[in-house]
């Protein structure tokens, strides 16, 4: 097919994360607002360009209070670090329509190689617009405290409120340029 464009529809995309919270459940959230620029041949993903930037002012955890928490210093300083970047680096198959994706991940002005876990999920022509339409998923998992995000409050019960590992998520829906 060769390398083209493509643009994310955020209305049918979703980064979203996951941490413990008081070490027995988890606390979920996603990102609103976020782009990309993403040029590839979606037949193989490898030599793809991948550039993704988030507001992280756009959190939401579906409780005011804890967004505005994470949006303070305690957390992700957003007055200071308004978004988060990932740049991918380097573009691997596994294995069909599996990938690794690794790349540079900058939060709060700290950046670190990360690799992401992401499958194709396949391609569809869109009935209403006549756009060819391409799917992914994937995850990783981070440690926050490698980017800064350090606050935490310690148990009655022992432990702490907010574990170390945040596992991150997201389905990408992206229509090809015309």
């Amino acid at each position: 097919m060769g390398k083209t464009v493509w643009n994310i529809d955020t209305v049918h995309s979703e980064i979203g994360f996951s941490v413990k919270h008081m070490m027995i459940s988890k606390a979920k959230g996603s990102f609103n607002n976020f782009n990309a620029v993403f040029e590839a041949d979606v037949d193989d993903l490898t030599g793809s360009k991948l550039e993704v930037t988030i507001d992280v002012g756009s959190i939401d955890t579906r409780n005011k209070d804890r967004d505005d928490h994470l949006r303070s210093a305690d957390f992700f300083d957003v007055e200071n670090h308004p978004n988060m970047t990932f740049v991918a680096t380097d573009i691997h198959k596994k294995s069909g329509n599996n990938y690794e994706i690794t790349g540079d991940l900058a939060i709060r002005g700290t950046k670190k190689l990360v690799t992401l876990n992401v499958v194709m999920e396949g391609q569809s022509k869109d009935p209403m617009s006549g756009n060819i339409v391409a799917g992914f998923s994937g995850e990783t998992t981070i440690n926050r405290k490698d980017f800064g995000l350090t606050w935490n409050a310690a148990l009655e019960t022992g432990g702490v409120l907010v574990g170390e590992d945040v596992k991150i998520h997201f389905e990408i829906e992206a229509h090809k340029q015309a």
